[in-house]
């Protein structure tokens, strides 16, 4: 019995002295000195305590290190958990106690925070920072670099990632080893991508577009990253000239086009532009393709199903749509009430099937069942429609989902933090769209009587308790929210009020 995870991305490259991971600071990592450094890290997991099925959770800095975790759990059968460096102590609680982790790895000046959160949920904890330092590095330091791989199979989980809906707590979306590996293949091929690629990674490594779609691409076909802790402008362009493709959110393509010194001429080496995680604007599109004479691909996916679609790469990529279904990936537009399938050009609800597709949600079998159809179809909460010529086109989320800057944001969390204020009667959190982040959010607060509302005295109170990405940018006030005759609030018509909030 073998890994097929491990042994299709990682394995292979056992010897190979080939360029893996380009760092900022000059420095390269081999491929083979990766597999070294995540053996070692696969030893530590192992000497405390965790075996096959195991969860291990990690909030940790973007590094190699960092991506070494992943290798290791691959390696030893452990459930890997990444989770946003962005989250707060308390929203870490709930993911670490529904999961059920037995190792938390966090940056080291985390720890002191999330001490009293491991030790409630009788999980271990030790530290990791950007520079490959803390007791977890301590521990691997003295390890074999080599590490007898846990045979696992296709259908054994080899990853947890939490989502949520705009109701109830977040869930687990259980990823098994085909799931990721079916995708990464698919991707591959599709995209072209080969051992000459050099992929420019300015992307964060704890949801699917960083990780699961970037980082197993570039393994599977044996290529190199310029690994980047993050997307900054200046180094995105100073690197180009050396890379073959970036994958990015709509934001990172936005900042490059308000840079004059961005020119077809540093993307002469580049074949390929990627974009998604948000919607990328018609007009963000031409003007890229006018300024550089590359047409961006952007492709569909969610943190349940990896990528399901994407413009060809041969062929004609079209602005406003997410391309095609991926070879292997069924995909439909049905009736949302009823689950019938719809004719070509109505806008329905999106279901895709596929080796893709998750196995379900952690301890959720209610909500596994609500959203995965016995025939393998999964009702993805979003609105599209597909042309006459099989392109799909998102229009709209069937629950009030923001996405900003490629993370989602979930309204129903806010709020609660929202209503808990002082002062705070109720509140209504939608998004706005937003020429950076493609939407921004808004908060609209109803005053308890008699009460004043005072917006920087209430963002004061929200930094810690929500991560920066989900606080709101703008806050606004109202005499009572608007409702149906149902009493339900309609966020339709704050939407249409309050769309041009971040407008120039």
């Amino acid at each position: 019995m073998t890994n097929p995870l491990y042994d299709a991305l990682f394995g292979c490259h056992a010897g190979r002295q080939t360029p893996f991971l380009h760092l900022p600071d000059g420095n390269t990592i081999t491929h083979d000195a990766f597999l070294r450094m995540a053996a070692r890290f696969a030893h530590a997991i192992s000497d405390l305590g965790l075996a096959a099925g195991d969860r291990l959770a990690v909030q940790i800095d973007k590094s190699p290190q960092a991506l070494a975790v992943y290798a290791a759990c691959a390696q030893t059968g452990v459930i890997f958990l990444p989770l946003n460096t962005g989250y707060t102590a308390a929203e870490l609680d709930y993911f670490i106690g529904n999961a059920g982790a037995k190792l938390v790895l966090a940056s080291p000046q985390r720890s002191t925070d999330l001490a009293p959160v491991a030790q409630s949920h009788g999980a271990l904890l030790h530290s990791l920072d950007a520079q490959g330092a803390g007791s977890f590095a301590d521990l691997a330091a003295g390890c074999p670099d080599q590490f007898d791989t846990v045979p696992r199979s296709g259908d054994d989980l080899a990853a947890f990632l939490y989502t949520s809906g705009t109701t109830g707590r977040s869930k687990g979306a259980m990823l098994t080893q085909d799931n990721l590996l079916s995708n990464a293949r698919t991707l591959t091929e599709y995209w072209r991508f080969t051992a000459q690629d050099v992929l420019l990674h300015a992307l964060p490594i704890f949801h699917t577009h960083g990780l699961f779609v970037a980082t197993n691409i570039t393994l599977l076909a044996g290529g190199a990253m310029i690994f980047l802790p993050k997307f900054e402008t200046d180094q995105i362009m100073a690197h180009l000239p050396r890379a073959t493709a970036l994958m990015g959110v709509p934001t990172f393509y936005t900042r490059l086009l308000d840079e004059d010194r961005f020119d077809a001429n540093l993307c002469a080496n580049m074949r390929l532009f990627v974009s998604g995680s948000a919607p990328l604007l018609a007009e963000t599109h031409a003007r890229f393709a006018g300024r550089t004479g590359h047409r961006i691909l952007e492709r569909y996916g969610m943190t349940e199903t990896n990528m399901n679609t994407s413009n060809p790469y041969d062929g004609d990529r079209r602005a406003g749509t997410v391309g095609l279904p991926l070879p292997g990936v069924a995909l439909k537009i049905t009736d949302p009430a009823t689950g019938a399938e719809l004719a070509p050009g109505t806008i329905g609800q999106i279901e895709v099937r596929g080796p893709n597709v998750f196995k379900g949600y952690w301890q959720m079998p209610e909500k596994t069942a609500e959203e995965l159809r016995p025939d393998g179809f999964f009702i993805t909460g979003d609105l599209g429609l597909i042309d006459a010529d099989g392109y799909v086109s998102i229009v709209g989320r069937n629950k009030d989902l923001i996405i900003s800057g490629g993370f989602n944001i979930y309204p129903k969390e806010i709020e609660a933090v929202l209503d808990a204020q002082p002062g705070v009667l109720e509140s209504a959190v939608i998004g706005a769209p937003h020429p950076d982040f493609g939407e921004g959010v808004v908060a609209v607060l109803v005053a308890a009587p008699g009460a004043t509302i005072d917006p920087d005295a209430i963002l004061a109170q929200l930094g810690p308790k929500l991560a920066r990405f989900k606080q709101p940018k703008r806050i606004v006030t109202l005499d009572a929210l608007p409702r149906n005759t149902m009493g339900k609030v309609q966020k339709n018509i704050l939407r249409d009020a309050y769309a041009g909030s971040f407008s120039a």
